[in-house]
């Protein structure tokens, strides 16, 4: 069929260990030049170039250039989307010391993906969002309730167009927790509103989240949650 024509052109930039490892790290949805994304996936200058560049024809990336540098980031959400779903396939892999045992644990526990929460806290959250009844399940996504869209009033999140958004929430599986977090532009908002109340940080291993002393009492209390 013409539409499944164009699926291993797809499958072969993803399939790559080194492109792999780029689009993991642009998955938090900050860009990074492509010296940083060379020094992370360890390989040359040159290499990560021509790696750039076939990920930026095969329409997964962008580059954004900025005064003397060039910055790459994930073409969509989407992407990162694709990326934990095909993580969620895949069996982890055995951790080599004990510096990659402490991130692994980090990343699972709390991380970003597009700039939301995912990992145990992103997953304990979208159950309690749903427990007190802010949002409902919708086919394959969740909605925004009327009740929810006043508590995200009252918490102080800030989102262009919420009536807009608020038809549909994107659900995406957690390839850590084999469970779904809420995506998109709300869960971006309630993952921006922690991170600016000072409950939540960005930790020392990347993408990783972590709960300040201040915010661990005032989650448990706004989210009903046992951390």
């Amino acid at each position: 069929m013409n539409m499944y024509k164009n699926i291993a052109s797809i499958a072969a930039l993803f399939g790559d260990p080194t492109r792999t490892t780029i689009l993991a790290s642009l998955v938090d949805g900050r860009p990074l030049t492509a010296g940083e994304l060379a020094y992370i996936a360890e390989v040359s200058p040159q290499t990560a170039s021509a790696h750039l560049t076939k990920l930026v024809k095969g329409g997964l990336i962008v580059m954004e250039p900025q005064g003397r540098h060039r910055y790459y980031r994930l073409a969509s959400s989407k992407v990162a989307e694709v990326m934990e779903e095909m993580a969620s396939l895949t069996t982890p892999a055995p951790t080599r010391s004990l510096r990659e045992s402490d991130q692994a644990k980090a990343l699972r526990f709390a991380r970003t993906c597009y700039e939301h929460l995912a990992g145990e806290l992103g997953v304990a959250i979208t159950n309690a969002l749903l427990k007190k009844e802010y949002i409902q399940e919708s086919d394959e996504k969740y909605r925004l309730t009327a009740l929810g869209e006043k508590w995200l009033i009252e918490f102080g999140v800030k989102i262009d167009g919420l009536n807009r958004l608020a038809c549909s929430i994107p659900r995406h599986i957690d390839w850590t927790e084999r469970h779904y977090h809420i995506g998109g532009p709300i869960a971006v908002g309630i993952t921006r509103r922690l991170i600016e109340l000072g409950f939540i940080s960005r930790g020392p291993a990347r993408r990783s989240i972590l709960i300040t002393e201040a915010g661990r009492i005032q989650i448990q209390r706004e989210f009903d949650l046992e951390l």
